[in-house]
């Protein structure tokens, strides 16, 4: 009904130059005093030629708007062919079309290529900064002095703002960067913490661990990415006090801190890309990735993330481990 009224809307023109038509037909009888059906046989004749000769041209129209209704849900590049062109009209939109289809295609290619280019880029500059981090905290592995726990704890923020780098670029990378094992969280939690651990002593702050004691079929690098990114923030907004992880109910990982908190206003969208908020403006090196991060990759292995914090009180932050849908094969 849409597209009939669509149509008639479009023919109103040619509707109203057929109707005058008439009437100027049927006044020339009249003026010639003929018979009121010499008048009205040819009128009714011409209009159910034109009622035919419309319908069969709505006909036409209606299945040249479907098959555009079928290539609108399409890409550029598979879009092999349009609707048959009826008029000179189509025969130039569909001229350009045509044109516009190459230049997308010619775009995303370009595209592609340049983000190829730039990953492997990125690729090669990572492997090139964990050089000189690897060696430095070799040399600094041998001197326990509260010197060397500082300048430890500065290249685990060096080494996370780097893999962040990485994480950002093949978040939305088409040829995936997942490798699904079965592992053990426990394992994957130990391994994170240990990497924050001269961190934890150089500011003395205490940490309170719950053994999980589950396996899970995921990623290993990107779970450990989300664990360790949630501790580095719970270790940034907390001044003393304590960071905790527990399991409170089934299914479920709670990493809590006991420092500054997350005003109300601001909770709603701190897993927003770029979202800094009030902790942000205070803290000039806010990115507003993290978190961002942290729910993208979550989405990806198929865990919940959530977050309760009150200002002043600390943060929780929950892994919803029930949403999990992979199977050990």
């Amino acid at each position: 009904m849409k597209l009939l009224k669509a149509y008639l809307k479009d023919k109103l023109v040619t509707i109203i130059t057929f109707a005058v038509f008439c009437l100027v037909f049927a006044a020339a009888f009249l003026l010639y005093q003929l018979p009121p059906e010499a008048v009205i046989y040819p009128i009714v004749l011409n209009m159910m030629v034109g009622i035919a000769v419309m319908g069969t041209d709505f006909i036409k129209v209606r299945n040249q708007w479907r098959e555009l209704e079928r290539l609108r849900h399409l890409t550029a590049d598979m879009i092999t062919s349009l609707p048959q062109i009826s008029n000179v009209y189509d025969t130039e939109y569909t001229a350009i079309i045509q044109h516009l289809k190459t230049e997308v295609i010619r775009i995303e290619n370009e595209t592609s290529e340049k983000y190829s280019d730039m990953m492997d880029y990125y690729s090669v500059w990572v492997h090139q900064i964990k050089t000189p981090i690897a060696s430095m905290r070799l040399t600094l592995q041998n001197d326990d002095s509260a010197l060397s726990r500082i300048i430890l704890s500065d290249l685990v923020r060096i080494e996370q703002y780097v893999e962040m780098v990485l994480a950002y670029l093949r978040l939305d990378s088409e040829s995936g960067d997942y490798v699904f094992k079965a592992y053990n969280i426990d394992e994957i939690i130990k391994k994170s913490i240990k990497k924050f651990s001269s961190e934890f002593i150089n500011r003395k702050l205490s940490l309170q661990y719950e053994l999980c004691e589950r396996s899970i079929v995921t990623d290993e690098k990107w779970f450990s990415f989300v664990i360790e990114q949630i501790l580095s923030n719970a270790l940034k907004y907390t001044r003393k006090g304590s960071i905790s992880i527990s399991v409170p109910k089934a299914d479920f990982l709670c990493i809590e801190d006991t420092g500054i908190g997350i005003t109300g206003e601001d909770l709603p969208r701190i897993f927003e890309r770029g979202y800094t908020g009030y902790n942000g403006r205070t803290d000039s090196h806010a990115s507003g990735l993290g978190l961002y991060l942290c729910k993208q990759i979550c989405h990806n292995l198929s865990i919940g993330i959530t977050a309760e914090s009150e200002l002043g009180k600390g943060t929780k932050i929950y892994l919803d481990l029930s949403q999990n849908q992979f199977q050990y094969d």
